[in-house]
């Protein structure tokens, strides 16, 4: 899954992406400085994977990953081709998930691109932009669904309709993400691919003297306009979050706890985006590794297993499965079988998060 680092210029977007990837993408204090994305790969953290593999004694620990993509920072007039506005467009437009960077901090040294720290006006500065361009696309569709209604096939008229309801919901300012839709309209609309309706978190970007502090009315104001839309909120230090990517585990627990932080912000954010895509992990266990899969929730067992090999998928047979906790209990799949602990499961059941799974099948 590849989620897209948004933002105005100078909020601390780029030090995020540092921090949370270790890239080392290009910093300043101008804007545009970032205009290809810069691609990070960030592994979910489970702290299930340790305690399996070490009831295995696995060689290998291998977790799930998400991809961070930095995008270029973005301007007003952006869906008009202004600034890098074409560029940063195609770029989110492959993303499924956005976070969107909002500045929360007040630094004489960082100069903000309409000169004042106002982050709901930076929200609607880029949520504008996108909807702009999304009205375009629409019009672009409703147009041909409306010449093909000609042809007197239904789909065309029902299409025609949605698309009419998009855009006027489009052109009262507010993104696609927060449309009333029944699962056939939702599934018409992921087809199309509209920048506003995919998930978003806010990450209000504070200062470090801000850490702990409930009362940030700059926050506040983003976890409301956050409310409005449907979007998650995520307060995080970038500063911060870079200082402690450099540590070893030991001085960045040193770190968190003179901070008073339960939780560095990467593995918050990174859990925050992996419920926002409805995603979910299976664990596979043994000698050689322990490893965890990632999909999305409602997956059937037969599709999982094509997750591991398409041949899995093909042959699939059935899977045998012990939940995590109760692997746990018993010390291991051999205990758990004489207990009587693992379900054999068919192509009909819907895979669990922590589900720790063996598939049979024959090719």
């Amino acid at each position: 899954m590849k989620l897209g680092v948004v933002g105005l210029p100078n909020v601390g977007k780029s030090t995020l992406f540092n921090a949370i990837t270790q890239a080392g993408a290009e910093m300043a204090n101008y804007p545009f400085c970032t205009i290809e994305p810069n691609v990070g790969v960030v592994a979910v953290p489970d702290e299930r994977l340790d305690k399996l593999a070490a009831l295995y004694n696995s060689k290998k620990v291998t977790p799930t990953y998400l991809r961070f993509v930095d995008i270029a920072g973005l301007v007003k007039g952006a869906s008009k081709g202004e600034g890098l506005g074409n560029k940063f467009l195609s770029h989110i437009r492959e993303v499924d998930a956005i976070v969107h960077v909002v500045r929360c901090f007040e630094d004489s040294n960082v100069t903000h691109v309409s000169n004042k720290v106002d982050p709901v006006s930076d929200i609607q500065t880029i949520n504008l932009e996108l909807i702009f361009a999304d009205i375009e696309t629409v019009n672009s569709r409703l147009n041909k669904a409306i010449s093909m209604q000609k042809t007197g096939e239904k789909k065309y008229k029902t299409e025609a309709e949605l698309l009419q309801r998009i855009l006027a919901h489009l052109e009262s300012e507010k993104p696609v993400r927060t449309m009333e839709l029944d699962e056939e309209e939702r599934q018409a609309v992921e087809e199309m691919f509209l920048l506003t309706s995919k998930p978003v978190i806010y990450a209000a970007n504070i200062s470090e003297d801000d850490i702990g502090n409930a009362d940030n009315p700059l926050v506040k104001a983003v976890e409301a306009q956050a409310a409005k839309e449907n979007a998650e909120t995520l307060v995080i230090c970038a500063k911060v979050e870079e200082e402690l990517s450099k540590l070893d585990p030991e001085e960045k627990q040193m770190f968190l706890e003179e901070y008073g932080i339960e939780e560095s912000g990467l593995n918050r954010l990174v859990k925050k985006c992996y419920k926002l895509l409805h995603l979910v992990s299976f664990l596979t266990a043994g000698e050689k590794e322990t490893r965890a899969w990632t999909i999305t929730e409602g997956t059937k067992a037969p599709q999982a297993a094509g997750k591991i090999h398409t041949d899995f998928e093909k042959g699939f047979i059935r899977a045998e499965i012990v939940p995590y906790e109760t692997m746990l209990e018993m010390g291991g799949y051999t205990q758990a079988k004489e207990h009587g602990k693992v379900r054999s499961e068919g192509k009909d059941y819907v895979m669990k998060d922590g589900d720790v799974v063996l598939f049979r099948f024959n090719v």
